[in-house]
């Protein structure tokens, strides 16, 4: 026997001896201490890791919890540069700001960062399947997919929102210029345009059950995005156990879940294998394309969390982008009155607007790119994953680690933006005509950038021109519109009342 080993052996007498004289309370405090000292070994920072704040056992490092999490980043950067590290209980986060340190990151080492990070809450909801959280495999195959059906019906894809916007003027003209919260007159607009491509049907603005399905996306998403919803994802081992406000999620999450599981189960029975139908049609039958291959991800599991996928991101970020627009157009009347003149000059009142009038439109170009810019909608982006080890900046960044893309230091940079803090169209406009900004990523980039960008472009045009085109908004008498907001996963206006006045 090994002299060390002889050690060990006189070792662990000795341990059990000490710890039977001790009594409860001190065992106890033994215990904790011993728990801390290895929450604190495990987290220390690599050899070579960006630096950030100090940290602390068991919490991880203490952010100033009175503003908004991509603001108290943000003010980091000062201390630490564009690439920092944080941790929230269990998470550990690689900060990235600015245009090229963003770029450098997420287009030149874009396979690196193709993943996505085990985030607790999506995790749980999501099981690794559909295209927000999966990877590797399963995401290529599912994005692919996603892509190559989106662009197969994007023919009728304007159509569809065109008419739709029919139906958000007149459920709008329903208020005859007296207040009333957009919120979830946009929300249903712009979800229609998502179930006619993925169920096939639109649904109407009164229907009970389409407005509980509104109501319950839009609080689980504020919950995913509050305090409560951090917490659950610094401390998923505690927080699964506890009573909260964050239990609505799941519950939430489960009655929309059986929503999708009954459209897809009447697909099922109508079935028609001639026809293209919409995506859940073309879905069913890539399975049944698919049942022998062992290797395909092609099953209904992942068919409802894609759908999910969609119904969640294609709702939240164009409607509140939409929002945001209404609420800058009441704020600012000269803005609005010169985008009401590019309309009437380029569409007039007698035709709906079209995509192919966007090239002859380039204020109103202008325009919606500065609401995407201010507006902000995602300003942490969402995170990525390194698949290997990998330098930036000079930094050590191991295989598994989680990055976080501050897209608010891009929009507004005093050194990319004349005037970052205003809300100033001139910022794409160059002669005249539209000027495209390099350092203008409202939709990410890269490998995961968001796949439904060209269909967002669109909704967000047609949409916006044809209320612009037959209202003028403005606030109601007595009141003033602020710009407050809060965060979900999107960054989003509080509620407001607006005044949509018929145009002459």
């Amino acid at each position: 026997m090994s002299s060390s080993a002889k050690m060990e052996l006189q070792f662990w007498p000795d341990l059990v001896s000490l710890l039977t004289k001790l009594n409860g309370w001190t065992l106890l405090v033994v215990l904790v201490m011993f728990l801390l000292i290895i929450d604190f070994v495990k987290k220390r920072r690599p050899r070579n890791f960006p630096p950030g704040p100090q940290v602390f056992p068991l919490v991880g490092t203490l952010v100033d919890l009175k503003q908004p999490l991509h603001l108290a980043l943000q003010k980091l950067t000062g201390r630490y540069g564009n690439i920092f590290s944080v941790q929230f209980g269990s998470l550990t986060f690689v900060v990235v700001s600015g245009y090229q340190m963003v770029r450098e990151a997420l287009v030149h080492q874009a396979e690196i960062f193709a993943d996505r990070p085990n985030i607790p809450l999506l995790q749980e909801i999501f099981r690794g399947f559909g295209l927000i959280s999966s990877n590797g495999h399963i995401w290529r195959q599912q994005r692919k997919f996603a892509l190559a059906t989106l662009k197969s019906i994007s023919v009728s894809f304007e159509e569809k929102v065109q008419e739709e916007s029919r139906y958000l003027v007149e459920t709008i003209e329903e208020e005859k210029g007296q207040p009333f919260d957009p919120h979830y007159k946009i929300n249903s607009a712009v979800s229609n345009i998502i179930c006619s491509i993925t169920f096939g049907n639109r649904f109407d603005y009164h229907d009970n059950r389409f407005q509980e399905l509104l109501h319950s996306l839009a609080e689980t998403l504020l919950l995913i995005g509050s305090f409560w919803g951090q917490l659950y994802n610094a401390f998923p081992l505690v927080m699964r156990w506890l009573p909260g406000p964050f239990r609505k999620i799941f519950r939430h999450w489960e009655k929309l879940q059986y929503f999708v599981k009954g459209v897809i189960t009447k697909h099922k029975e109508d079935l028609d294998q001639s026809e293209a139908g919409d995506y859940i049609d073309c879905y069913l039958k890539e399975i049944e394309k698919f049942k022998d291959d062992t290797s395909s991800y092609f099953h209904e599991e992942n068919l409802l969390c894609s759908t999910l996928d969609l119904f969640l991101t294609g709702t939240e970020t164009t409607a509140t982008a939409i929002r945001w627009a209404l609420l800058y157009m009441a704020v600012y009347p000269h803005i609005q009155e010169k985008v009401q003149l590019e309309i009437d000059t380029v569409i007039g009142q007698s035709r709906q607007p079209m995509m192919a009038d966007k090239e002859n439109m380039p204020y109103t170009s202008a325009v919606l790119s500065e609401v995407l810019r201010v507006g902000n909608v995602v300003p942490l982006g969402v995170p990525r994953m390194s698949t290997s080890d990998t330098t930036l900046a000079g930094f050590h960044l191991p295989k598994g680690t989680t990055l976080m893309t501050s897209l608010t230091s891009i929009m507004f940079d005093k050194n990319v933006w004349e005037t970052p803090d205003t809300f100033n169209p001139e910022h794409f406009l160059e002669n005249g005509q539209y000027r495209r900004r390099e350092a203008f990523l409202p939709f990410s980039a890269g490998k995961r950038a968001c796949p439904g960008e060209q269909l967002a472009r669109t909704e967000l045009f047609i949409f916006f021109t044809a209320l612009l085109q037959k209202f003028t908004f403005q606030a109601p008498a007595a009141a003033t519109l602020t710009f407050a907001f809060t965060l979900s996963l999107t960054r989003c206006p509080k509620p407001f009342q607006i005044c949509a006045l018929p145009r002459d």
